[in-house]
């Protein structure tokens, strides 16, 4: 046991805790990092898909630590089964930075009414939808700061929906760009549908000992190789390390926080590398794991102050679970069908495409004629992995098996005639009854605790609004002549866009957290990954995670000065 009284324990080392971790190492104060995966260095990653994407290397093995994932089967019940039978995996990055090392760092910041969607748009039956306590403009100051300090790449532009900005620009240009974002460009236009420049997480010139992209190919899903990704390891833990005043221990399983019998936190009990079990003792608590494992940790957290888990006595925690609706799509472009000079620029490996459409962000309900909310589109390259090109090209269109020769050939042209080109569609995943958190009764880790069980019910709403872009989405294709053209819409949940189940509110009866994301019950307990949002918006959450962070850090700052 160790003896020192930290100032701030932080569970966890993502983007939703690495802000804390800057902003208070910054400010004097003795910080403790308990992350639960190892600590990897940017030596350590490389452009190698097997370990990177085909391997549980960068996030747990199945085998070790499980999860239960329960769904509704053809009869219409709800079936749960363990990940390590299914190979179905919902981890993301377990290592010190979190996924935030993985991601393709597609920044949009939320706008104004998706801080009011119940306000704006009514109650939906079935939906659990709640305005946020804070507005967009108590946001602002932290989206902007992110972009200075984590760094993004891009170019404003003034379209319909360009939310409030206190900066004209972001403070580094634009990645390099595909000639196909001219052609997006274009064939919208005539479409009479505005696109933007995407920004990215990316740095497009070197900023401090960060270099900038290299245009490796290999973005999304590996660790960067020029630390030009805004990890928030290189971002914000390499800073936070150089003051002194920050400790991280990896290969720590916290497995629960214990109260002092008056309903404050006083240490968190973990396992180290060899699976003893040690304890440490701080005045302020942190939990940032990602959505679905906090909600877990409070769960596993009971006593008898506490008997459904820390900061569970009105029900709330794992509840209002979120990932992010819509789908995928696409068309091929052919090289044989161009100009050998336009195929060759076509062909061009590693620069961007960073093209979005954020012209849909609100709708005209078909079925009401009443405004909807909408979402948004983000176009980009297939991926470039080739094992996975290779297996997902392995039917016909018949669906039958290619082999031998046939498939041969078949790659053959497929990797040297075309390049597919997508489309992402991101609407709000509505807060349901369906889709929550809770411990398993039979399922445990390796070491021997409750795994979290997860329940991926999905509002028929969030697939009607996902069909309608996907229509207009694949009109964008056609004007540009890709050929092959489809659209996948499904109720699937995304394993790497978790938020909810702690969301925050100003009503204990109906949310786990205040306004300062501080736990209604448990006054030294804030949670600062995506678990605090009741509502998602239809972007990526990162951005507003890491400003959301960046906002209660100054919170956390004034209460450790009182």
């Amino acid at each position: 046991m160790q003896n020192k009284i930290y100032d701030i324990c932080v569970v966890g080392s993502g983007a939703g805790a690495g802000p804390v971790i800057y902003e208070l190492s910054k400010a004097g104060y003795q910080v403790l990092v308990l992350e639960k995966g190892p600590w990897y260095r940017t030596k350590d990653f490389a452009k190698d898909e097997m370990v990177a994407t085909r391997r549980s290397v960068y996030t747990p093995n199945l085998k070790d630590e499980p999860q239960v994932i329960e769904d509704l089967n053809e009869e219409g019940k709800w079936e749960a089964k363990s990940t390590f039978e299914t190979g179905r995996d919902f981890w993301n990055g377990n290592c010190i930075g979190g996924s935030s090392n993985f991601m393709s760092g597609y920044f949009s910041r939320l706008k104004p009414v998706d801080f009011k969607l119940l306000s704006t748009y009514g109650p939906m039956e079935g939906a659990n939808i709640a305005d946020w306590p804070i507005s967009y403009d108590d946001l602002e100051p932290y989206y902007t700061k992110v972009e200075q300090i984590v760094g993004i790449s891009g170019k404003v532009v003034p379209h319909k929906f360009l939310e409030p900005r206190s900066t004209p620009d972001f403070p580094y240009p634009p990645l390099q760009e595909n000639i196909v974002s001219q052609w997006i460009d274009q064939a919208a236009d005539k479409l009479n549908i505005q696109t933007i420049p995407l920004p990215r997480a990316i740095l497009s010139q070197k900023k401090a000992d960060r270099n900038a992209c290299y245009y490796s190919n290999f973005c999304g899903s590996y660790g960067c190789a020029s630390d030009a990704k805004g990890s928030a390891r290189v971002a914000l833990i390499h800073d936070a390390l150089r003051t002194g005043n920050c400790t991280i221990i990896p290969n720590a399983k916290v497995f629960h926080l214990e109260t002092d019998g008056n309903y404050r936190l006083k240490q968190a009990w973990y396992y180290d590398v060899n699976g003893q079990e040690q304890v440490v003792k701080a005045k302020i608590f942190v939990v940032a794991a990602q959505a679905i494992e906090t909600s877990r940790l409070l769960l596993m957290s009971k006593n008898k102050e506490f008997p459904q888990g820390l900061a569970n006595n009105h029900g709330q925690v794992g509840k209002n679970l979120l990932f992010s609706a819509g789908g995928v799509g696409g068309g091929d472009f052919y090289y044989s069908q161009l100009s050998p000079d336009i195929a060759k620029e076509l062909a061009k490996p590693g620069v961007f495409v960073n093209r979005t459409i954020q012209e849909f962000y609100e709708l005209k309900n078909p079925d009401t004629g009443q405004p909807m909310k909408g979402g948004t589109v983000d176009f980009l390259f297939e991926h470039a992995n080739p094992v996975s090109k290779a297996i997902r090209e392995k039917w016909d269109d018949d669906g039958d098996l290619r082999t031998g020769i046939k498939l041969k050939k078949h790659l053959y042209r497929y990797f040297t005639n075309v390049r597919k080109l997508k489309f992402e569609i991101f609407v709000d995943w509505l807060p349901t009854d369906n889709c929550f958190v809770t411990l398993s009764e039979k399922v445990k880790d390796k070491w021997g605790d409750p795994v979290a069980k997860i329940r991926v019910g999905y509002h028929p709403h969030d697939l009607k609004v996902a069909e309608i872009i996907a229509e207009k989405s694949k009109q964008v294709l056609v004007e540009m002549g890709a050929h092959n053209i489809y659209a996948g819409i499904s109720g699937a949940p995304p394993n790497n866009l978790q938020a909810g189940g702690c969301r925050f509110g100003h009503n204990p009866d109906s949310s786990v957290l205040n306004a300062q994301c501080r736990a209604h019950e448990v006054p030294n307990l804030y949670i600062t990954d995506g678990s605090f949002m009741p509502t998602g918006g239809s972007v990526t959450y990162t951005w507003t995670i890491y400003a959301n962070s960046f906002r209660v850090a100054d919170i956390i700052k004034k209460e450790l000065n009182k």
